[in-house]
């Protein structure tokens, strides 16, 4: 069997927590959270066209980098970058305004389809029970009405009626020309103004982009650069890259749709098309607008329901396929953003800025979770928004085992020994899993119920496990090959261990944990249901036919406790090698302890190692006399004096 060593069990970790910080959002974040919010609602007309101008200024910045390339002048290339993609924008907004003007020509056509589809859906629900009662509902109401209103007439006296026609009367408004000149302007310059806004800010914001950058690390960041760089540069690629292949999946998407429209003989392909590649740029709720659109269209233009459902499947099916297919092929999930995270973003940035901030939800969203990512302060935005692990495997488990859930700590480390070794879980997972247990144990914060809830739930684990360890014994020729460093277990046929718990109910799980891989190896296991005696040391039966015996502590400060057991356990089988397993002394809280100060054949701090030294053929180590040293009596005299 091969053991390597595993790093991904730990997940992707922020830098923040990479260097001891934790998550926490104080009262005076959540202050400057809200006061932000505040001034990007009152400041709307200032930071949209700024926003605009920022997230254009992301998607023309490859394209300026690439005509400096080619040796063209900044200018230029700036210029060039910009009348492209505005020009781009112009003939977009001109195909649709015409396609647009076409459909408003051709909707009085499609009245009567839409009456007839309209009475059909009334003729048959006027069978429905339902609808009748509502029906005679509302008609009684009415009567009721009728009847009230005519009773009252009755009373009150009727006036005399002047049989004499109204004469009809037209009220001519005299308006100013310039009036209405200004009428037909003014609601215009606004986006006009707002447009020209936009092309100056991202011209400038091109031009200026390295002394940009230069200042906002100068304002921000001068005390780390490095930092400050990476978050910068991780933010630019980010979004760019969104952003660029968001278009480009739009447009693959865009592609088969129009052209399956026009087939179906929908009219306006184009525009449908158009629509579609443009409001897929607004998360989950674009595309569902993008079909509603068709949908209705086809609905009144066809007399039957067959064109509706073509235009259905046609949305369906494009969509799953560029959900499923092209975009985890061109980019996954390069935002960084989890999917709850999007929704609510769209929702924040709808409510704060309307239709622009819907679209500019997921881009802002990025740099808020790469803010989160760099900035201590503000971690939790990286917590709250990635889509990264935000609990290491180890943390989880132990989170599951605290909580009494095997089932999802199993389906857990089912997943994780798709690809790796039982021996490679306990060693990554399992066994810093207990020993955070042991720590609450040790700090008093654990009542004995939820130490057995523990120690029960991760037998219960081991138990679940048990039919992929006799896969692993019955197939010693595996598939997986680990990517690490490459170690061989020893075969441990012909030889028999004891594996027993040092003296918690934690330490019999670490136990049971080291004799279901020896088990894989070959080796016999001899162990105690019942744990441990009150002493901390098996009954002889338990060791008499063992060859080797491994004690498992997982208290790091268990070193007098260890040599007591090692002694006994000697004394009970001369001859018998005895080892400790200590995980948790491999460091600087709990260094690594010598087999000399327990008088023991081994001191292990992992399950692989631990096999080896319990498989192996040495010799047990004698057990050294115990030298007593007694005072002389003058000395117990002055002592005394």
């Amino acid at each position: 069997m091969i053991v390597g060593s595993v790093e991904k069990a730990d997940g992707a970790r922020p830098p923040s927590e990479e260097n001891g910080i934790t998550s926490t959002i104080s009262a005076r974040t959540v202050l400057i959270l809200i006061g932000v919010a505040v001034i990007l609602r009152v400041g709307q007309e200032i930071f949209v066209p700024l926003a605009l101008a920022l997230l254009l200024t992301f998607m023309l910045a490859p394209i300026v980098s690439f005509f400096r390339s080619r040796r063209i002048p900044k200018i230029a290339a700036v210029l060039l970058a910009v009348a492209f993609a505005f020009v781009s924008i112009a003939v977009f907004s001109f195909v649709v305004a015409t396609q647009v003007a076409n459909l408003a020509q051709n909707i009085p056509t499609y009245q009567r389809n839409i009456v007839a589809k309209v009475d059909a859906l009334a003729h048959t629900g006027s069978d429905n029970s339902v609808l009748q009662k509502v029906q005679r509902a509302v008609e009684r109401v009415g009567e009721e009405l009728k009847f009230n209103a005519t009773e009252s007439q009755k009373e009150a006296p009727v006036p005399a009626i002047d049989q004499r026609q109204p004469l009809p009367v037209e009220i001519i408004a005299r308006s100013n020309p310039i009036e209405t000149l200004g009428n037909l302007i003014i609601p215009l310059i606004g986006p006009f103004a707002t447009a020209g806004l936009v092309v100056v800010l991202v011209i400038f914001m091109l031009l200026e982009r390295e002394d940009l950058r230069d200042r906002f690390i100068r304002l921000v960041g001068l005390g780390d650069l490095h930092k400050t760089t990476a978050a910068l540069q991780e933010a630019g690629k980010r979004v760019g890259k969104y952003l660029l292949m968001q278009l480009v999946v739009n447009t693959l998407y865009a592609i088969p749709i129009t052209i399956g429209l026009w087939l179906l003989g929908i009219p306006n392909a184009i525009l449908w098309g158009l629509l579609t590649l443009v409001l897929r740029f607004v998360p989950y709720i674009g595309p569902l607008i993008g079909m509603i659109l068709p949908l209705f269209l086809a609905l009144a233009i066809a007399p039957g329901w067959s064109l509706v459902a073509w235009v259905a499947g046609l949305f369906i099916v494009t969509e799953l396929t560029s959900n499923n297919i092209v975009e985890p092929w061109l980019y996954g999930s390069h935002t960084g953003l989890s999917s709850l995270a999007i929704i609510v973003s769209a929702i924040f940035w709808s409510w704060l800025w309307g239709p622009v901030g819907l679209m500019l939800s997921t881009p802002l969203t990025v740099c808020l979770m790469v803010l989160g990512r760099y900035v201590p302060q503000f971690d939790f935005l990286d917590v709250l928004l990635g889509n990264q692990p935000v609990l290491r495997a180890h943390e989880k488990l132990y989170q599951r085992l605290l909580a009494g859930d095997p089932n999802e700590a199993t389906d857990n480390a089912e997943e994780f020994l798709m690809e790796e070794y039982l021996v490679d879980y306990y060693e990554s997972v399992a066994l810093p899993a207990l020993i955070l247990g042991e720590a609450d144990r040790q700090r008093g914060v654990m009542t004995e119920r939820q130490i057995a809830l523990v120690a029960s739930t991760a037998l219960t684990l081991v138990e679940n496990l048990a039919e992929i360890a006799d896969d692993e014994e019955s197939d010693e020729e595996s598939e997986h090959t680990p990517t690490d460093e490459i170690k061989e277990l020893p075969d441990g046929r012909g030889r028999t261990v004891a594996c027993v718990g040092g003296r918690s109910a934690l330490d019999r799980v670490a136990a049971s944990m080291l004799a279901q891989v020896l088990a894989i190896q070959g080796a016999g296991v001899v162990t105690e249901p019942d744990g441990a005696s009150p002493g901390g040391v098996p009954a002889l039966s338990a060791i008499e036919s063992a060859d080797t015996a491994v004690v498992a502590f997982l208290n790091g400060r268990s070193k007098s406790h260890a040599r007591q057991v090692v002694r006994r356990l000697k004394r009970l089988k001369p001859g018998l090698r005895v080892g400790v397993l200590l995980p948790a002394a491999d460091g600087d809280q709990y260094p690594k302890v010598a087999a000399e100060e327990l008088n023991a054949d081994f001191v292990s701090s992992s399950i692989s190692e631990a096999i080896r030294e319990a498989l192996s053929s040495s010799a047990a180590v004698e057990l050294k006399a115990t030298v007593r040293r007694l005072a002389r009596p003058t000395q117990r005299r002055s002592i005394e004096a």
